[in-house]
């Protein structure tokens, strides 16, 4: 839960420190400007506002790791093009900027505030809190990436999110070559990045990417 609060709280810091220009810049989420990313941060945020006040009494199907389903292609998200209308909407940066820190820090505060042991209900899955807070510590490490991938002047993911997230992957499709670094791994692992020659041969019979939605 501790690494849910600092993934994201880095992430909206990092979201405050972008200018107006970085907006139109794209972003490591293919077909995706930087703006159309933080918008869907609001979303995100949203969503764990919501599922932290969906308790259930139901016995727990899921945790942190089986909460993501694991494909090796890209689908249509329908979702995606109505993100990027809603990030055209907002109009001037700061009122997208203003919106996100808003949900987000409301996200970050809710989750310290949380019983780690309540079982919450969301997509059809119950998970103890802890365990979807710790979900989440994937959604936003990854998308941290996906900020600074055309932006190298600003700071990446916190290194114990960024290891918090390997073992999540190495568990979920792994184990990747343990000489790699955890971003290197994160990206090819998820096809952020192609893997390059020598890449491709230390993988073996890795199946990559892995999609996980």
């Amino acid at each position: 839960m501790d690494l849910f609060s600092r993934s994201l709280s880095d992430l909206l810091d990092t979201v405050s420190g972008l200018t107006d220009d970085d907006f139109v810049r794209p972003s490591g989420c293919d077909g995706w400007l930087v703006r159309d990313l933080v918008c869907d941060l609001v979303v995100d945020a949203q969503d764990v506002l919501i599922t932290l006040v969906t308790p259930t009494a139901d016995p727990v199907t899921h945790d942190a790791v089986s909460y993501w389903k694991v494909a090796h292609e890209r689908s249509e998200d329908p979702l995606a093009a109505l993100t990027v209308r809603l990030a055209a909407a907002y109009g001037e940066p700061w009122l997208l900027k203003h919106h996100v820190d808003d949900v987000g820090r409301a996200a970050v505060r809710a989750a310290q505030l949380a019983d780690p042991t309540l079982k919450v209900s969301t997509q059809d899955m119950v998970l103890c809190t802890s365990g979807y807070l710790g979900a989440y510590v994937w959604e936003w490490t990854l998308h941290h990436l996906d900020l600074v991938a055309h932006l190298p002047h600003l700071a990446g993911p916190p290194a114990d999110t960024l290891a918090r997230c390997r073992e999540m992957l190495d568990r979920i499709a792994g184990p990747f070559p343990a000489a790699w670094s955890d971003v290197d791994v994160l990206l090819v692992g998820t096809g952020r990045r192609a893997p390059a020659e020598r890449e491709r041969a230390a993988l073996g019979d890795l199946r990559v990417p892995v999609v996980l939605g």
